[in-house]
């Protein structure tokens, strides 16, 4: 046997630029033959399922805010819809339309900052968001002002844009002013216009050869985008009740990761969730002018690149400031802040759609309403198991490379899931052994 068949060849990437977190990958090659690929996400576990057990439901929504600071409305939202179920609550009709306009507002931040500061560079081959906007001034410009519109609109309903403080069970703890509201009409009017232009500059980008058979999975409603209620569609299934979640899906322990992965019942197989997987089942009710910038950047299902989710996020940025701006036109201000409730136990779940796909949550509370469990299930955790099936899948077209163009390519790849690792449990020491 020679020498360079028993001779193991390492290279650390010291850290994944441009993701949300910290974590490693791991490759060993044996010849051609991949004989392991491990996403490991290593930051010690954050125990927020049991920071939350004997806490009182009102502090749910603060706690879980922290869980991330770029998607806070995600976690807030999820949580409080979980426990109003558990108390029957069902909160008026103008407050849930301030929810979505809300949500919208986590989209539009989210996925801005996801383009421009972190994805888009891959595709300009810059190292970093400062190297692109040298080249692209106006472009990241653009984008950091409607990152700013999204920001304002959080922090008018949440109370900041940061961890927001103002989600409360039934409703919110202090109704917006309805000038600030109005005040937001002419952002919202200007950034749908920049949001199609944002959208419409990436529409010539190349994007690499990799596609695979996912099984897309996402809130879906018949009537409108999915953003905070639904049932779960798949690609491969039936709808399924947001109340069976747990009958389709679990979680397992991997040895190399401190998050838990996400499997799908009865084969234990991957899947896929986030705005490419939203945008895949429920094109049809995209609004207007979101459907026609879908069709004209070239993101239409179907469509199964991962590399092509930036588009996916781009849309999904244009339909926020759409569905946004016609929320803020039509809003009639809510007569009270909050439904009021009598405190009773039980046990209740809640599924919505987090800038980066599909989050769920279950909690169960006594008679004195503190919370005895809690189940949280976010995106990343969903999708780290699929991002590992398309790192095997990609690596045998990169065995003859270098190691550092295998590492920039499988960097690429998982950019393009946006893995907001810390909330999984952090991103990228790559490992690769060469026998």
């Amino acid at each position: 046997m020679s020498e360079s068949e028993t001779t193991t060849r390492a290279i650390q990437v010291p850290i994944l630029t441009r993701v949300e977190g910290e974590g490693a990958l791991h490759v060993r090659l044996r010849g051609n033959e991949i004989e392991q690929v491990q996403l490991k996400i290593y930051e010690p576990p954050r125990f927020f399922e049991a920071l939350l057990r004997g806490k009182p439901m009102d502090d749910v929504a603060d706690i879980t805010s922290r869980i991330c600071g770029i998607c806070p409305i995600a976690y807030q939202m999820t949580s409080v819809q979980a426990l109003e179920s558990i108390q029957g609550i069902a909160i008026d009709p103008e407050v849930a339309r301030l929810r979505r306009l809300m949500y919208c507002g986590e989209w539009i931040e989210s996925h801005v900052l996801h383009i421009h500061l972190l994805h888009a560079p891959d595709f300009f081959d810059c190292d970093s968001a400062i190297e692109l906007a040298k080249r692209f001034p106006n472009e990241v410009k653009r984008g950091l002002k409607l990152k700013q519109i999204g920001n304002r609109l959080l922090e008018i309903l949440g109370g900041r844009a940061i961890h927001p403080v103002n989600l409360a069970i039934g409703g919110y703890y202090r109704l917006p002013r309805h000038e600030e509201l109005a005040a937001l009409v002419a952002d919202f009017e200007w950034g749908l216009q920049n949001s199609v232009d944002a959208a419409k500059w990436l529409k010539g980008l190349t994007f690499p050869e990799f596609e695979a058979p996912y099984e897309f999975v996402a809130l879906s409603c018949p009537d409108r985008y999915a953003i905070e209620t639904g049932e779960i569609a798949s690609s491969g299934h039936t709808s399924i009740a947001v109340e069976d979640y747990e009958k389709f899906f679990y979680e397992v322990h991997v040895p190399h990761s401190t998050a838990l992965q996400a499997r799908k019942k009865p084969h234990d197989s991957t899947y896929f969730v986030g705005p490419l997987a939203r945008i895949q089942l429920n094109y049809h009710t995209l609004t207007p002018i979101a459907k026609q910038t879908a069709e004209a950047i070239g993101i239409a299902p179907p469509c199964r690149n991962p590399h092509k989710s930036i588009l996916a996020r781009a849309v999904e940025t244009v339909f926020a400031f759409e569905e946004g701006l016609a929320i803020l036109k039509s809003l009639t201000m809510p007569s009270r802040s909050r439904v009021p409730y009598e405190v009773r136990a039980g046990e209740g779940v809640s599924a919505t759609e987090a800038p980066r796909g599909l989050i769920f949550h279950r909690y169960r509370v006594d008679g004195q309403g503190k919370v005895e469990f809690a189940k949280i299930v976010p995106p990343t955790s969903q999708n780290q198991a699929q991002i590992e099936a398309d790192l095997r899948q990609l690596l045998p077209q990169l065995i003859a490379c270098d190691d550092a163009k295998i590492a920039l390519d499988c960097e690429r790849l998982i950019r393009t899931y946006d893995p907001c690792i810390s909330c999984s449990t952090h991103f990228l020491n790559l490992h690769i052994e060469r026998v």
